[in-house]
């Protein structure tokens, strides 16, 4: 778009909190240091910014970083001491697919009672049936937990829905975390699985910077893109409601960095660092992101109360266990959901067929178990100690431990001692002496709490040369993932290309549409919620005649299109590859 681009990286590896790093000490006779990750990576089908961004990423000349994406096709839901439950990870699309769907239905194993199994379902179509007003002005203000009313409900249940929902997959506590957020990032995984040729869970094929941020950065400086790494923001200098510069600290050295705009990737805790009374005096809504990201420091025994009276950053970081043997367990993600330590699990090479782990490490490894971590203010199992207050070593055999009590049951040893090589928690993680049982989390996790849409700010400021990128800002996403982070870049770049008046294309935004099959009964809720009504399960009966409409003209052909890209969608993207090798032989 005809700017010049300085990035100043604080890590010595780009990624932030999609990176992975080479675990320290574990590369033997030549090889390459093993992989830890900060925590796996996730790739749900209603993801749209950042896989469109992957497919601009060249890995080779007709191959994508897009194309390092690999499917799952199981979701796991471990328990302790029973059989796990065993969900398919989209549409059905063969024999074995149905008979799971089958046994899950004629099967009731999950120990949750009819009449509350009715209760959830009812609660998941208010979502689905809600106009969006009803979903901002009611269910922002109201917990997961009351929504679903799990106080009254069976531990299972509680278990299953309630917990399992939200500690494991976006870090938030079920009766703090917004019902808004969590039903809508629900529903759009329920319509992921129901649509053919979509996986509602997708995984990168090879360590994540090897086939995704490593090339993502050779590209970028390709296109004359200045990387700096190791380079810290330390200050921003605000005068007359613009910036002046920004303080860059470099291997101790500061720098006054000076531009035209300035775009702030950073965590909602550095920004809130960052912020000052000049700041304040020319925006003073940037005051909501202190609040935001108010971190106390976490290393202290006594943890000091949140001036503002929540504290809105959780922590979900990742550990890694490597094994003599694969352990495939199944092909996709494991919930723990009676695990204290609300733990998620991928076992990753069935995911790296072309990976060859002889040439990481000593040679000896042959499988990972790459672990999320989303529950630290709970006691564990072996040392019955809080994971915050753990040593590094008690953490890892703590995860480990309540990992074998999850797989290892009826007689099983899935899980077994000798099997295990080596473990790795990620270093974000920090222990300070000489309290090493105290752990401080340098990238915690921002959490959508109930209320706490007002306080996220925009990508653009009353500054007219500040910009926020990062996955605290309001988007359509809603999520402190790297979809919501990519999204709030493209709404930075766009406000950047307004305020420079260049004549330049803008980044396109998505909405997270839910199919139009139901578009009627939020329309109907709509005009409920007008009048001041409360949400009705019942709609007119003339609501379902327009709703089979809907479904024949729309929902089928869409339906039908995306089996076929599913179905035929590799061997397209094959016959592509053997066109672009012959155009380069000709």
């Amino acid at each position: 778009r005809g700017f010049e681009v300085d990035v100043y990286e604080k890590l010595t590896i780009p990624g932030g909190k999609a990176r992975s790093m080479p675990v320290p000490g574990s590369a033997t006779d030549g090889r390459k240091p093993l992989p830890g990750e900060h925590g796996f990576r996730f790739f749900p089908g209603f993801y749209r910014h950042i896989t469109a961004t992957m497919k601009e990423i060249p890995i080779s000349r007709c191959k994508s970083a897009f194309d390092n994406l690999a499917d799952t096709t199981r979701i796991g839901m471990a328990r302790d001491g029973q059989e796990m439950i065993v969900l398919p990870a989209g549409f059905p699309r063969n024999y074995q697919d149905v008979k799971v769907i089958l046994k899950l239905l004629f099967d009731t194993h999950t120990g949750i009672p009819d009449d509350e199994i009715a209760y959830f379902t009812e609660r998941v179509w208010q979502i689905i049936s809600s106009c969006s007003a009803r979903r901002m002005n009611e269910y922002e203000q109201m917990g997961w937990w009351e929504f679903i009313g799990a106080d009254t409900r069976s531990k299972a249940y509680q278990n299953l829905l309630g917990y399992g929902l939200t500690r494991s997959l976006v870090a938030a506590q079920a009766n703090l975390a917004s019902t808004r957020t969590v039903g809508h990032i629900l529903v759009l995984l329920l319509f992921d699985m129901l649509e053919p040729g979509l996986s509602c869970d997708r995984v990168l094929n090879g360590p994540t910077n090897e086939v995704w941020i490593d090339p993502w950065r050779t590209y970028l400086e390709s296109k004359g893109v200045r990387y700096h790494i190791d380079s810290e923001a330390t200050a921003i200098h605000c005068q007359d409601e613009t910036i002046q510069s920004v303080s860059v600290s470099h291997q101790g050295v500061v720098t006054e960095i000076h531009a035209d705009y300035y775009l702030m990737a950073v965590p909602v805790e550095r920004m809130a660092n960052l912020i000052n009374q000049d700041l304040l005096k020319a925006d003073p809504c940037l005051i909501d992101i202190q609040e935001l990201g108010y971190y106390p420091n976490l290393s202290a025994p006594d943890l000091p109360g949140s001036p503002f009276g929540k504290n809105y950053l959780g922590w979900m970081n990742g550990s890694q266990f490597y094994l003599y043997d694969d352990v495939p367990l199944i092909r996709g993600h494991v919930i723990y959901t009676d695990s204290p330590w609300a733990l998620t699990s991928i076992s990753q090479k069935q995911f790296w067929p072309t990976l060859n782990l002889g040439a990481y490490g000593d040679g000896q490894v042959k499988g990972i178990l790459s672990i999320d971590i989303s529950e630290w203010d709970k006691p564990g199992i072996l040392y019955h100690k809080h994971a915050k207050h753990c040593t590094r070593q008690q953490v890892l055999d703590e995860v480990w431990a309540q990992l074998k009590q999850a797989l290892n049951v009826n007689g099983q040893e899935v899980l077994k001692d000798s099997n295990l090589h080596s473990s790795f928690l990620d270093p974000d993680i920090v222990f300070e002496p000489p309290q090493a049982d105290h752990s401080h989390n340098n990238q915690p996790l921002l959490v959508n709490l109930v209320n706490s849409w007002t306080l996220r700010p925009n990508a653009y400021t009353r500054i007219s040369n500040l910009f926020l990128a990062s996955d605290y800002v309001k988007t359509n996403t809603d999520l402190a993932t790297m979809e919501g982070a990519n999204e709030a870049a493209r709404r930075a770049v766009n406000s950047i290309i307004d305020a420079s008046g260049v004549r330049a294309r803008y980044c396109r935004i998505w909405t997270m549409n839910e199919p139009y099959m139901f578009k009627i009964w939020r329309w109907v809720d709509a005009r409920r919620y007008g009048k001041g009504l409360v949400w009705r399960k019942e709609m007119p009966g003339w609501s379902t005649a327009l709703q089979t409409l809907l479904l024949l003209v729309i929902g089928i052909p869409t339906w039908t299109v995306n089996w076929i890209r599913g179905r035929w969608g590799k061997l397209l993207r094959w016959l592509k590859s053997v066109l672009c090798a012959c155009l380069r032989l000709g």
